[in-house]
């Protein structure tokens, strides 16, 4: 059977074509519709006038100041020297010298009075000038020296007389004692004080401290101090 189209009329064989274009005309048209600029020829119209009343414009007041003259300078009058006759005496000014007058008689020794020196009664073991002096230890020489043999006769001494107390070895008591006292003026030894964890203790290390020798004082400026001494004493069980 004959088909009753002709192919070659048939409308949908470039319709893609077609439509192609079409929205490519659209686009251009509305690109250029939105880019279309136009300008206002005429230009007679008014951006601001301002107006100003003449009556509110008030003339400036013009005044005129008189500027005083500046003072003339005062011109002073040269003193005026008098000229003194040869037969008049002036008196001159005498100044006093003050170098040294030698010849001035110097006071005797013994008419001069010595402030006494200001001692403290008490000065620690560690900043005292002179040490006391434990007996063996005068042949030291330096300060340093009769310190450390000081130290070292006072751990002799504490060995050579301790005696564990009874008591306190039955409860097993064990601690260390501390121990100041106070060498006195004299050398002789004051002011202990003990401290320890028990009665017993106690006693012991003040019965080893009242066994110590008399000691030579100590010194501070020549004069004799008193002098506060620290020790512990410690009890340990074997």
């Amino acid at each position: 059977m004959r088909p009753k189209k002709n192919p070659q009329l048939d409308l949908r064989k470039n319709s893609l074509l077609y439509f192609m274009v079409g929205m490519t005309v659209i686009l251009l048209l509305t690109f250029l519709a939105l880019e279309w600029k136009t300008f206002d020829t005429n230009s007679d119209w008014d951006v601001g006038i301002l107006k100003v009343d003449k009556d509110l414009i008030e003339e400036a007041t013009i005044l005129k100041l008189k500027i005083p003259e500046p003072p003339k300078p005062k011109i002073q009058t040269p003193p005026k020297i008098e000229i003194a006759e040869d037969d008049e005496k002036v008196e001159e000014t005498f100044i006093e010298s003050n170098d040294i007058d030698y010849d001035t008689p110097v006071a005797e020794v013994e008419s001069i009075e010595v402030a006494e020196v200001d001692v403290p009664d008490e000065i620690p073991f560690m900043l005292i000038e002179n040490a006391p002096i434990f007996p063996g230890c005068e042949g030291e020489t330096t300060e340093e020296g009769k310190r450390n043999c000081f130290q070292e006769m006072m751990l002799k001494h504490i060995r050579k007389n301790f005696r564990y107390p009874e008591p306190a070895q039955e409860l097993g008591l064990e601690g260390r004692v501390n121990v100041i006292f106070t060498v006195q003026k004299d050398g002789s030894i004051g002011n202990v004080m003990l401290r320890g964890p028990h009665e017993s203790l106690e006693k012991e290390a003040a019965r080893i401290i009242s066994k110590l020798p008399k000691l030579t004082p100590g010194k501070q400026r020549g004069t004799p101090v008193k002098v506060p001494y620290s020790i512990p004493i410690t009890f340990i069980l074997n």
